[in-house]
């Protein structure tokens, strides 16, 4: 057999019924029936998302508000489940935010550069938190709240000077796109003051994908004394102190789950230890891509086995018009399989090395390099994981005209 290279392992929870990949208690082969034999198929199990949120509050600091970044994943019935699960959802565009205010979300906040007019018109009109990125967005702000009597909710995002070490994507620290430089903000501080606009807080993001718990505790402790240095500078207290969130989850290879009772121990001690300045603050950590990333599954059908220069391929339904990322092509310099398995024969042995290909006519469209599989043939199902953040959404689901894939978010014995 053709040596196979390594992947991210599957992750915990996942198991097989007579054989069959199992979610939500049921092999996916039922979940396929339910969606009338379709596939690509994507599957949210809620009851992994529950854990995942009562996890992460046994480990953080009482009174720490959980906020979900929906960009993580909208779909509508599992963004119903996290505006019930979560204190708060943040949103990044107008479209989102009709999301949110459709599943009837209490708390948003709505991030992002180059919000346009109406979208902050239709921010202000559902009185959901601003998070201003510039002073020309401020002044945008204040104008469109003047001219239709609407009253401003407005929080700063701050583009920390510190970034958080050893993250998959930096979103602080130099010259970015994103928030307002931390020398900038005494003067847009005074300006809310001044205009008497109702000054929310703070919001300081430095990074995502981190898989480092010592960077995320430095970083929180970083954002934390930023926050306190603003607030005693300026003599306004912010309500809330959004810490970002930066938590990744294992997809490759080597990769190790995220200690997040460490964090939370830390965190409850660098919030004991804070200034007064930020005595009455309140705190919150903003996260997608943990709270939902490892609760999804792709499933793709096998429709052609091939051989091709001595080695097998296995073409699929779906690929990367759905799964981008699991194709390497979103943010991997050198590409790196994710966990993956055949869901018809999950309890089988390995007896062949594959390349899983899609459906697309582009050599960028491969879903596993040379892995190791049991025996496969047309028919059978293969299961992506780590498919819950970053998937459906992410993707160039018009590519080549194939289509979105069906999306269903179950629970045990249920769909939601």
């Amino acid at each position: 057999m053709m040596s196979a290279r390594p992947m991210g392992a599957i992750p915990e929870g996942f198991q097989a019924t007579d054989g069959v990949l199992a979610v939500a208690g049921r092999p996916v082969t039922d979940w396929v029936r339910e969606a009338k034999g379709e596939t690509p198929l994507f599957l949210y199990d809620a009851d992994m998302i529950r854990a995942r949120i009562a996890r992460l509050r046994m480990a953080m600091p009482g009174g720490l508000a959980i906020h979900y970044a929906m960009k993580a994943n909208p779909f509508a019935p599992l963004l119903k489940l996290m505006a019930g699960l979560a204190d708060g959802i943040d949103v990044a565009s107008g479209g989102e935010l009709a999301q949110a205010l459709a599943a009837e979300a209490d708390e948003i906040s709505f991030a992002g550069p180059g919000k346009r007019d109406r979208e902050l018109e239709a921010a202000l009109r559902a009185g959901a938190t601003l998070n201003v990125e510039s002073a020309g967005e401020l002044d945008r702000i204040i104008g469109l709240a003047a001219a239709r009597g609407l009253a401003p909710q407005v929080a700063l995002r701050v583009n920390p000077d510190f970034e958080l070490k050893s993250s998959g994507m930096r979103m602080g620290g130099g010259a970015k796109p994103f928030g307002i430089d931390v020398d900038q903000v005494p003067a847009l501080l005074r300006l809310i003051r001044d205009k008497k606009l109702d000054f929310r807080g703070f919001h300081i993001f430095a990074g995502s994908q981190s898989l480092d718990a010592e960077a995320l505790i430095e970083a929180q402790a970083s954002a934390v004394a930023l926050a306190a240095r603003l607030a005693a500078e300026s003599g306004m207290t912010p309500p809330l102190v959004n810490l970002g969130g930066g938590f990744g989850i294992p997809y490759f290879h080597g990769d190790k789950p995220l200690d997040v009772e460490r964090i939370g121990a830390a965190l409850a001690e660098t919030l004991a230890a804070r200034p007064d300045s930020l005595r009455d603050s309140r705190f919150a950590l903003e996260l997608g891509r943990w709270l939902v990333g490892e609760a999804g599954v792709y499933l793709t059908r096998v429709v052609d086995r091939k051989q091709s220069g001595g080695q097998i391929f296995l073409v699929c339904d779906g690929g990367l018009h759905h799964q981008l990322a699991a194709s390497g092509n979103f943010g991997q310099v050198v590409r790196r399989n994710y966990p993956l398995a055949n869901a018809s024969r999950f309890a089988a042995e390995a007896d062949e090395v594959a390349n899983v290909v899609g459906c697309l006519c582009t050599p960028l469209d491969r879903l596993g390099d040379q892995i190791a599989l049991p025996f496969t043939e047309v028919d059978d199902l293969i299961a992506i994981f780590m498919a819950g953040a970053y998937g459906a959404t992410a993707s160039p689901s018009q590519f080549l005209g194939h289509g979105p894939a069906t999306e269903i978010l179950v629970s045990y014995q249920a769909v939601i």
